[in-house]
Formats: C-alpha cells, structure tokens, sequence
C-alpha cells in the first residue's frame, strides 16, 4: 500500500521539478535580455508616464546637467511619482535632469517601480544606511518626522557621485509647476545652501526656552540674522557642504539635542542652527509650503499671495490620503492631475 502511494507522487514529483525548472530558465532569461521585472505586491501599481524629450533651444548634448536628489520610501512613493512627473512636465531640457534616490529599502523593488513609470528617466537608486543616525534621533512632536530618511539630506553630499558640485533637494510631498532650471541658475554667491527664507516667521519657536536661557546656545546666532528656511526645498553646494564638513556640524547639534532638548522638530532645527541667517535666499514662489497643514491635525489651508512656481504640502495631511479619504482640501485638486497610481478600480474599468 505505502508502495503505490509512493509511485503515485512520482508524477507529481516530476511535474512540480519541470515548473521549476522552467521558472529558472525564464528568469535566467529574463535577466540576461533586460526584462524590467514588476514591482513588489506591497508596493503601488504605477500607469506608465509619457516620454518627455527636449526641446530644439536645449542645444547639445554638452548642455549642462540638473542634479535632482529626492528620497524614496514606499510609504511616500505616490507623492514622488507625481512629484517627478511635475518636474519633467514643465521642464524645456527634461532629458539633461539626472535624479538621485535615496532609501532605506529594498533597491531591486524601488527599481522597478521608478523604471516602470519612468523608462526613459536617468536615475540612480543609493541606499540610505540607517545606521548613520542610529542613536542621534530624538523623538519630536510628529512620528513621521523621526523616520531615519528623513533625516538622509544630512548625509546626501556623501552619498551622491563625488564629482556632482550641485544638487536640488527636494521632498516627496511637493509638484513643480515651473521649470526647474530657473531655480537651478541661482546665484548662490559662495552660499552653501539656497532656499526661501522666511524672516516674518516666529523664529524663537523652532527652539525651546532652555536653548534660548543658555547663554551658550542663544548665543549661537549672534552675528547674524536667523530666518526659517524650509529643508524641503534646497539647492545644495555640496562640494563646500563636504569641504566645510557640514554633516558633521549638524551631527553635533543632535548631540546636544540628546542630552538637553533643545528644540522640538525632526531635521530641520539642527540645519538652521547651522545655516540660517547664512543662506542664499530664493524668491518665495520655489516653495509654496504648509499646504499639509500643520503637524498635529493637517487642517486645510490656502495658498499664499504671489507667484507660484512649487507647491509643497508640509504638514500632517498629505493629498493623496485626503483625496483617497474622500475628504481633500481644496488645494489638493492642485496635486491630483500628476497622480500616477493604478487603483483596483482603475484595472477593473480598464
């Protein structure tokens, strides 16, 4: 009896080793003829974005080059697909832009997702190695802004290509509805950084009363006048950032931050104890930012007076979670026409 059960499997055996084998060979081929593999299950489906070639006034080939660095997570990875679309959208030389991804996740299934929306965008995935600010995180106000990644624009000057001098920075929860060689040609004038500034903003409460009653720490601006930049959009010098080792100036004050809390927020107090007031300042309408709302309940807002070249929804609400929710603000049908995702409804309709 046990006999026959045995010789009964035999042919299931030799069936399951063929799918196998077969599997193997597909993905060996797969492999060697450069078939894009789909992205993971647990990320979101994609529709393929157009082609955006350049125009007859970006000249040559020997044009120069626009450096974008972006960080990639797939918690955010809606929010920079569009973001990426916007940019080559409303470019006139999208094909002279090279982007840089940083994460902290697998590369094979951030590759595919990029390459399948983007096949013809020249990009580079590097991994971000938690690591590096492992134990220098204090916890803030909002969960989201303690995620290692965020705190990857430290460390991006040492991550990207050496021979790369200038970069753009920018977040995943932002579209540019400008070209964005207008803010790559800004004159930094020996600056390390450049962004909007805001000098009507309450300077004071980005740090707490015990940094402002230390005479030690109050008086690190003294000598210049500190205004709140935004670090969500930033053009970087990144050959004087590495020169001036401001990676390590910036790691120094999450030190302190460690032993006294000095200030309340993720990333972005250590950098203005290092940069403000010392910034080249950009014209307001290359970061339209707030549109989340604020760090705690992400209510609606309106757009500021001006021009308008980027808009950024910093904050707690992010468009895509309103708009799924059925409850977006206003402002978020600014954001909707550069969403790529593929819903399940979406397939079924098509």
């Amino acid at each position: 009896m046990a006999l026959r059960s045995s010789s009964s499997l035999l042919p299931r055996l030799i069936g399951l080793l063929s799918i196998l084998l077969l599997y193997l060979t597909t993905t060996s081929l797969a492999i060697r003829v450069g078939v894009v593999i789909k992205p993971s299950p647990n990320l979101p489906v994609f529709r393929e974005a157009p082609a955006f070639r350049n125009g007859d006034e970006c000249g040559s080939e020997d044009q120069k080059h626009i450096h974008v660095a972006m960080t990639l997570d797939a918690n955010y990875i809606r929010g920079t697909m569009a973001a990426v679309l916007s940019i080559l959208q409303h470019s006139t030389c999208p094909e002279n832009l090279s982007f840089y991804f940083l994460s902290a996740h697998s590369e094979a299934d951030l590759f595919s997702a990029i390459k399948s929306t983007f096949p013809y965008l020249n990009f580079k995935i590097y991994r971000f190695d938690s690591n590096l600010v492992h134990g220098k995180i204090s916890k803030s106000i909002r969960q989201a802004l303690d995620q290692p990644l965020n705190y990857a624009r430290i460390y991006l000057a040492d991550i990207i290509p050496s021979n790369v001098g200038r970069v753009i920075y920018l977040d995943s929860d932002i579209v540019v509805v400008d070209d964005i060689a207008k803010l790559w040609d800004v004159d930094m004038e020996d600056k390390v950084v450049a962004a909007p500034e805001y000098c009507h903003a309450n300077f004071t409460q980005y740090f707490t009363d015990d940094f402002w009653s230390d005479p030690e720490f109050s008086k690190t601006f003294h000598g210049r006048n500190p205004c709140y930049f935004n670090t969500g959009v930033m053009v970087m010098d990144v050959d004087k950032w590495r020169k001036g080792e401001y990676t390590q100036k910036v790691e120094e004050w999450m030190a302190v931050q460690k032993n006294k809390r000095i200030y309340h927020l993720g990333s972005l107090p250590p950098f203005l104890l290092v940069l403000a007031g010392n910034i080249k300042a950009v014209d307001h309408r290359w970061n339209q930012h707030g549109l989340g709302g604020d760090n705690f309940k992400g209510k609606c807002r309106n757009l500021h007076p001006g021009p308008i070249s980027l808009l950024h929804w910093s904050g707690k609400g992010k468009p895509w979670l309103r708009l799924d929710s059925r409850k977006p603000c206003n402002i978020d049908h600014l954001w909707k026409p550069y969403d790529l995702y593929r819903s399940s409804k979406q397939s079924l309709e098509e």
